[in-house]
């Protein structure tokens, strides 16, 4: 029987923008976990570290120097998860704008970022050597690992911009304002069924997948166990299952290497999430096969978009439903077969001077992800700028791959394009096995691949080549590296 999403118990967080114009009603996301002096629960579990929450009470990461934030554009640049954290609870209501800074940009995209942002101040675990005129302009705060102890006001004067940065691009990324209303406003603030909830997430809190869990957790009062940069996967699980991690999410390729791993099953979660990328039945299937206890949804959502719904019925697409009789405040709609978007948790707008459009006249975001309708279900088919064009006819990696990735012999794959003096270009697939050792031949299991690409696609989208490879290149938000199709 197919499951419907069913909204968990939610708290309304009206916190209407008001850009710089100070207003002493204004609250925070303080404020909410803390209200009237209430006892604070939660707590971050980073990697060597752990901070209660309470702590913040009686102290401070910045010391006696948190005032003197008020009002300010705030890059948060800090290498670890854990001090940005801390940060976005202490500076939201206090400074002007947080811009949420992940620790992959080069110095020139840090510079292009402070400038957009108007930044006049930056949040770092050490002080930096100077070197760029526009950062050595910026204000340094340096943070400590644990709050200091001292006297600490916690007075909300603005309703603070919370700043996004856009990934999968070389240049300076686009800069993303959403607001405390459209990240947090629509999340559950209590634990189904009032259970304890641990939660956790391969993602980097400074991207909206990982904000999501990180604003989950903080508002509901859960523990929340950060992964760190570097971090070897099975070192993470091994942090996550000490902690009794109960909820936790991820990218379908971060799943796909815990699986690779070998050390997935040491997780006993009762919730699995995935996000960022198409997740196809063979990583749902996957998953369920290592967790059958646990329920595995996979969710829709974009930094400019917001989230849109969340899958739990463990089928790949999302149901027609969805867009035909919409729920709530999301409104769905499919445009010349990209889904759009519209609701209270899209973004406001992007900062700078010709940054592009990002809501449409209509009120609706254009994702850009490209989707099909099959048997009263909708499914992904990869990005509009992601296509392949094999003479004139359109090859979608992501419906490749999902053929590919159905063979329990390989673990994860990648389409891409290879140019062709006759058609322009073709598709050729990257593979890599679930298990290399295995006594089958790779030419035998090559065969195979192919074969059930024959029969389940048109003949422009079965590979010209397919390689087995060791491993595939991922990009600092988890996701696969594909290169620009033709």
């Amino acid at each position: 029987m197919t499951q419907f999403f069913v909204p968990e118990p939610r708290v309304a967080i009206d916190f209407a923008f008001n850009g710089m114009r100070k207003k002493p009603e204004v609250s925070s996301l303080w404020d909410f976990i803390a209200p009237s002096g209430a006892a604070v629960s939660g707590k971050f579990h980073g990697r060597g570290a752990l901070v209660a929450l309470e702590q913040l009470r009686v102290g401070s990461i910045f010391g006696s120097a948190l005032e003197s934030l008020r009002g300010r554009s705030v890059l948060i640049a800090t290498r670890e998860q854990l001090p940005t954290a801390l940060a976005l609870i202490e500076l939201d209501g206090v400074a002007r704008r947080m811009v949420l800074c992940t620790p992959d940009l080069t110095p020139e995209q840090l510079a292009g970022v402070a400038a957009t942002a108007q930044a006049d101040a930056i949040v770092l675990e050490a002080p930096r050597a100077p070197g760029s005129a526009a950062l050595d302009s910026l204000a340094p705060y340096v943070v400590m690992p644990q709050p200091v102890p001292g006297p600490v006001e916690r007075a909300a004067g603005f309703a603070t911009e919370w700043i996004l940065l856009t990934s999968g691009t070389t240049g300076t990324p686009k800069l993303v304002l959403h607001t405390l209303q459209s990240l947090g406003g629509a999340l559950p603030t209590q634990a189904q069924s009032g259970a304890r909830s641990i939660w956790s997430t391969f993602y980097d809190i400074r991207r909206y997948g990982g904000l999501q869990i990180y604003l989950r957790a903080v508002l509901s009062g859960s523990p929340l166990v950060l992964s760190s940069s570097g971090e070897p996967t099975p070192d993470f699980l091994a942090r996550a299952a000490a902690a009794g991690v109960t909820h936790i999410s991820g990218t379908p390729s971060h799943w796909r290497r815990a699986l690779m791993s070998g050390h997935a099953a040491i997780l006993k979660p009762e919730y699995v999430r995935l996000s960022g990328e198409v997740a196809d039945q063979a990583v749902l299937d996957n998953l369920r096969a290592v967790y059958p206890n646990a329920r595995i949804a996979h969710a829709f959502a974009s930094t400019e978009a917001g989230v849109a719904f969340d899958v739990n019925d463990g089928l790949a697409g999302f149901p027609l439903a969805f867009v035909d009789n919409p729920s709530g405040e999301i409104e769905l709609k499919v445009v010349d077969h990209t889904l759009r978007i519209r609701s209270r948790r899209n973004a406001a707008r992007y900062l700078g001077a010709e940054p592009g459009v990002l809501v449409s006249d209509d009120g609706y975001v254009d994702t850009g992800d490209m989707v099909e309708l099959e048997g009263g279900r909708y499914y992904f088919r990869g990005r509009v700028g992601g296509v392949i064009n094999v003479g004139g006819l359109k090859v979608y990696p992501e419906e490749v791959e999902s053929v590919l990735n159905a063979d329990p012999r390989v673990r994860m794959s990648l389409v891409r394009a290879r140019r062709n003096p006759i058609t322009g270009a073709v598709a050729v697939a990257d593979v890599v096995l679930a298990d290399p050792a295995s006594p089958e031949t790779p030419d035998a299991v090559k065969n195979d691949l192919l074969d059930a690409c024959r029969r389940t696609l048109a003949p422009h989208k079965v590979p010209a080549m397919l390689r087995f490879v060791p491993a595939l290149e991922f990009t600092a938000a988890g996701k696969l590296v594909r290169p620009n199709a033709w």
